[in-house]
C-alpha cells in the first residue's frame, strides 16, 4: 500500500478484473488438476469410439463441484475437434424427459430443433438414428445429472432407448455416461431389470477436493481472473477454508472469489481483503440452493415457499395450505415432496403422531429466510 490512499483506490474506468468471465461456471481450464485417474477411466471407456466400435458406457459419480461435468466437456471437445465421434451433453434438470433427451440429440446431430409438436418420439428416434448410420458416426451421451430423470421416472425408458439403439436400428452405435451428483442414488439398483441386464458401465468416482487441492484449482482462476496482486495467499487460503466446509465444491470458491472481487470494486480497492471474502461468503454458501430453486417448476417452488412458511410441520397439514395455493391433488403433491427430499431441498421422514399413525414431517434444509429471499 502507498503512502497515498487514493493510488490505492480504484477509478471509474478500472477493475480488479482482468476477464471476469474466468469466474463463470461453464469456463474450462487450460490444466484440469487432480483428476488425472479419472480421467484416464473416461479415457479408455471412449477409446472405442475413436475406432469406429460402440464405447463402453459409464457411470461418473461424486459431490457436487467435483469435476464431472468439466471432464466430460473436456473429453467431449477434443473429440468433436479431432474424430467424426458426436458428443452430446445434455443437461437432465432441463430435459429431464425422454423426449425431451432425444430432442436435445436431435437439435445437436441436426444443428436444428425439432418440431416443437406433431412428431412422435419413435419418429424423433427413427431419425437420429438413420442418420447416425448413415454417417457412419458413433454417437457418445453424456446424461449430465441424471440423478434428475430418475427424479421424473424417465431414466429407465430414457436408458433403454439409447442402449437398445442397435436393435432398433442395425448399425447404430450410441454409448451412455450417466453423471450423477445424488450420492444416496444407486444408479444400478434404481433401474428396470430390463435396463440393468444390458447397461454394464465402468464406474468413475470423483471424490471431493482437499483444501490444498482447492488452492491449487482456485490459484489458476485468480491468476487469469485478476489483475496482479489483486488476491493474495491469505486471501486464497481464506477462500479454499470456506469451499472445503461447503463439501468441497469448487462452484461455491468461484462464485466466492467472482462475489469477493465486486465487494471490493464497491470500495473502490484494488485488493480483495477478508472483509470481502466474508461478507460475500454469506450469499455464495447457497449457490445450490439458488442453483436448485431456479430449476423448479411453478408448482415445485410453490411448494417450497408453503414449507418454509410451515417449516417442520406434518405432511398433511402443509398439504391443506399448497392445495388452497395451487389446488393440486395429493398424489401429485407427494410426488413433489419426493423429488424436493431427493434433491436435499428438504428432509422428509417418517414419524409417528399420536392418534394419527405414521406421517411425514417436512423440514427445510436450509435457513428459511434465505429461501424465500431467493424464491
Amino acid at each position: 500500500m502507498s503512502d497515498n490512499p487514493e493510488e490505492d483506490m480504484l477509478g471509474w474506468d478500472e477493475s480488479v478484473f482482468r476477464d471476469e468471465h474466468v469466474f463463470e461456471i461453464d469456463w474450462l481450464p487450460e490444466t484440469f488438476k487432480h483428476r488425472e485417474s479419472q480421467m484416464e477411466t473416461l479415457k479408455y471407456a471412449l477409446r472405442p469410439a475413436v475406432r469406429g466400435s460402440r464405447p463402453l458406457n459409464v457411470i461418473a459419480r461424486g459431490p457436487p463441484g467435483t469435476g464431472k461435468t468439466t471432464a466430460t466437456q473436456i473429453l467431449f471437445d477434443e473429440l468433436t475437434a479431432q474424430t467424426d465421434v458426436q458428443a452430446v451433453r445434455v443437461n437432465c434438470q432441463v430435459d429431464s424427459t425422454r423426449y425431451a433427451v432425444f430432442s436435445r440429440l436431435f437439435a445437436e446431430i441436426f444443428d436444428y430443433e425439432p418440431p416443437s409438436s406433431g412428431i412422435s418420439f419413435k419418429k424423433l428416434f427413427s431419425q437420429i438414428t438413420d442418420k447416425l448410420v448413415a454417417e457412419d458416426e458413433v454417437l457418445v451421451v453424456a446424461l449430465d445429472d441424471v440423478n434428475y430423470l430418475f427424479y421424473e421416472s424417465e431414466a429407465s425408458d430414457t436408458l433403454y432407448s439409447l442402449l437398445r439403439a442397435h436393435e432398433a436400428h442395425s448399425g447404430a452405435r450410441v454409448g451412455v455416461i450417466c453423471v450423477s451428483s445424488d450420492l444416496e442414488l444407486d444408479v444400478i439398483e434404481e433401474l428396470d431389470t430390463r435396463v440393468q441386464s444390458v447397461f454394464r458401465p465402468e464406474e468413475v468416482y470423483f471424490n471431493k477436493y482437499g483444501q490444498a487441492e482447492i488452492v491449487d484449482i482456485l490459484d489458476e482462476r485468480v491468476e487469469r481472473g485478476f489483475n496482479e496482486g489483486v488476491v493474495g495467499p491469505t486471501v486464497l487460503d481464506r477462500v479454499a477454508e470456506l469451499t472445503a466446509e461447503q463439501g468441497g465444491d469448487l462452484r461455491v470458491g468461484i462464485d466466492l472469489l467472482r462475489r469477493a472481487g465486486m465487494n471490493a470494486e464497491m470500495r473502490a480497492s484494488r485488493n480483495v481483503e477478508l472483509e470481502d471474502v466474508e461478507s460475500a461468503y454469506d450469499t455464495s454458501k447457497y449457490v445450490h440452493l439458488s442453483r436448485r430453486l431456479r430449476e423448479l417448476s411453478d408448482s415445485e417452488r410453490a411448494l417450497v415457499e408453503v414449507i418454509a412458511d410451515h417449516d417442520g410441520k406434518q405432511a398433511g397439514d402443509i398439504y391443506d395450505a399448497f392445495d388452497d395455493k395451487s389446488g393440486l391433488g395429493y398424489t401429485r403433491y407427494s410426488e413433489i415432496i419426493n423429488k424436493l427430499d431427493q434433491l436435499g431441498i428438504i428432509d422428509a421422514d417418517y414419524t409417528d403422531v399420536e392418534g394419527r399413525g405414521r406421517s411425514r414431517q417436512l423440514t427445510l434444509n436450509y435457513d428459511a429466510d434465505a429461501v424465500l429471499e431467493r424464491l
